[in-house]
């Protein structure tokens, strides 16, 4: 049973979000207002393998100083006990969940919305990122209070730290009876950039009176709107003409993609690929060709990593999100191409026969050059940038040769499924997926794209030579592809898949 003269708050924070100082705020505001007070840490694994808990007990009877009767305090949350959840990434809210920590009845959840997406979301070969709706709908069904928004934006709106900001929302949500001189004198007291963490703190409590004062209304912010796409050129409207008006919103991402990738030709290459899907009438595989299509055209080689990294933007949102000023910006790029990515930037004919020796003598994996390149300085700059200036030569270059031909290959097969069953073209125009990566990475996720066509059109053409329904091959391809972009320790099961699908044709 819990003491009721106890409010128990927990800040689950990742390494670098200020968490330590955001706990030594709360202490010292409750200890100007008289309150006792106790708040301690428990560090986790750093960088969002987990976190760093952060746990703050205060009593409500202020002002006792008899020793006998002092508080007893916990140095850890009672699962369903919490009564104020105060997280600096809104996945932590999930952890905490996960714990049992928060409760429904009692618990106050305060929390920023951006992500900083986690190792296991990372390390996913296919898309591991956590649901966000699902966390919407935890953090509704787990607070008796959800104060949610995106702290961190606010944060650099005011030129300040997120924590300043969430501070002035556990003020603003009135969780604790503090008063905001108090936590403004635990600002203060700190001495550290002081007037941009007062003016965070005013944000933030702003953000939390509002939603606090909403009668009846969810103080949890509404999915935000659709983007609106910009308006497309006269030229790219020209191009796409003839092209059904549902698959011209792809369209015009795709040919603004190729442009800018290499050239106005490129783009018509793509859409000259594309024309005899779209002839054949099925709207669903025209979309699913056209997105991966465009994708695979794109592919990352050195140069388009050259033309990325010295972009002016780039810099610029480097600068915005540290709030570094122009000339204060440090950039270190750490780049290890392999010999598969040097030479491929290279004419086809010129180095043709090297490739073929290069994987017959490096069947495993190719030797890599590792670098540390700082592209804020001028020679960094420019080492980096000269690849840039190889963009014409990419039609001609060997990484296009080998990219081109697979990709050709692909088209083929899915026309060929196309005539068969319109839901396992779809399916076979989604391993397109499965193309991806650098290096090793790279070679291994073609080396399943092979396997995958290979088997799937073998067992396909055996389901139309004896009438079938295509049902095994449609689940062959979905399944090998889940299977493969679970992550690497799941693509194992997708070959023995494919071998045990081979052995009994």
């Amino acid at each position: 049973m819990t003491d009721r003269h106890l409010l128990s708050l927990l800040i689950p924070a990742v390494g670098g979000q200020g968490g330590g100082v955001l706990l030594e705020w709360i202490v010292d505001a409750a200890l100007a207002d008289g309150y006792p007070v106790h708040g301690t840490s428990i560090p986790g694994v750093a960088q969002r393998t987990g976190s760093t808990t952060y746990y703050v007990e205060l009593s409500t009877e202020r002002g006792r100083t008899e020793e006998d009767d002092a508080p007893i305090f916990s140095l850890y949350p009672v699962p369903g006990a919490l009564d104020v959840l105060l997280a600096p990434e809104f996945l932590e809210v999930g952890r905490s969940i996960e714990l049992g920590f928060p409760s429904p009845a009692r618990t106050t959840v305060i929390a920023s919305t951006h992500r900083l997406y986690s190792i296991h979301e990372k390390i996913a070969t296919g898309r591991g990122i956590y649901s966000i709706e699902r966390l919407h709908t935890a953090a509704r069904a787990f607070s008796r209070t959800l104060i949610a928004f995106d702290a961190l934006a606010l944060a650099r709106e005011q030129g300040t730290e997120a924590n300043a900001v969430l501070l002035g929302a556990l003020a603003g949500s009135g969780a604790l009876p503090l008063s905001g001189d108090a936590y403004r004198g635990a600002i203060r007291a700190k001495g550290v950039q002081v007037d941009a963490n007062l003016r965070g703190f005013e944000a933030g409590l702003a953000v939390a009176a509002r939603a606090v004062g909403a009668a009846g209304g969810d103080p949890f912010p509404p999915p935000d709107a659709p983007v609106t796409q910009s308006a497309t050129s006269p030229d790219t409207e020209r191009m796409t003409v003839g092209f059904p008006a549902k698959l011209r919103p792809v369209l015009h991402q795709a040919i603004a993609r190729l442009i800018d990738y290499q050239d106005r030709v490129y783009a018509e290459r793509y859409l000259e690929r594309l024309r005899p899907v779209v002839r054949a009438g099925d709207l669903e595989l025209s979309r699913v060709v056209a997105r991966h299509l465009a994708v695979w055209m794109t592919y990352e080689d050195a140069i388009r990593v050259a033309q990325l990294k010295t972009r002016a933007g780039r810099f610029e949102r480097i600068r915005r999100d540290t709030g570094a000023q122009a000339g204060e910006i440090v950039v270190t790029d750490f780049l290890k191409p392999d010999l598969d990515e040097i030479y491929g930037v290279l004419p086809y004919r010129l180095v043709a026969s090297f490739a073929r020796w290069a994987e017959r003598r490096w069947p495993y994996g190719r030797p890599a050059l590792g670098q540390h390149v700082r592209t804020t300085t001028v020679s960094g700059y420019l080492r980096v940038w000269l690849l840039t200036l190889l963009r014409p030569l990419r039609p001609i270059s060997y990484r296009a040769h080998e990219e081109h031909a697979r990709i050709d290959r692909w088209l083929a097969v899915v026309a060929r499924c196309a005539t068969w069953d319109g839901a396992l073209a779809s399916e076979v125009a989604r391993a397109a997926q499965l193309v991806k990566g650098y290096g090793d990475v790279r070679r291994r996720m073609v080396g399943h794209f092979d396997r995958v066509l290979e088997t799937v059109l073998r067992l396909a053409e055996r389901e139309a030579a004896t009438g079938g329904n295509f049902e095994a091959s449609r689940s062959l391809a979905a399944r090998y592809r889940t299977l493969v972009l679970e992550g690497p320790e799941s693509e194992a099961r997708a070959a023995a898949l494919a071998a045990e699908t081979l052995a009994r044709l």
